[in-house]
């Protein structure tokens, strides 16, 4: 059975690029346009990991991380940041919040991919 992966950012262009790589390696994917859209998709179906953007309108990457972790069919799914941010403080909130990855944009699917198989859950 294939795995899902949820991906949750503002970019529909963006999005749209990271469900052509993980469709192509076999992957289910499910949309969400920001963290608020992303928790009303999380209705108890089997999600193996969350690929979230940080900078979002309505609830951001990490809030949305938080909230995850407080639902207990989804807290111990992992979490990859996927984002422009690259300091260190965003980082280590990221972390702090319950992010596994922190991928940076521009980014390069295999690099995605590579994380992504590492971290995705059976």
């Amino acid at each position: 059975m294939a795995k899902t992966i949820m991906i949750v950012d503002d970019s529909a262009s963006l999005r749209q690029v990271v469900a052509i790589a993980l469709k192509g390696a076999g992957y289910e994917v499910l949309e969400a346009c920001d963290g608020k859209d992303a928790l009303a998709k999380l209705s108890g179906q089997k999600i193996n990991l969350i690929i979230s953007d940080v900078n979002m309108p309505n609830m951001d990457g990490i809030s949305f991380v938080k909230a995850v972790k407080q639902l207990p069919n989804y807290k111990f799914t992992p979490i990859i940041m996927l984002t422009t941010e690259s300091q260190e403080s965003k980082k280590q909130e990221g972390q702090a919040a319950g992010a596994k990855a922190w991928v940076v944009k521009p980014f390069k699917p295999d690099q995605m991919l590579n994380a992504v198989s590492k971290l995705v859950m059976p």
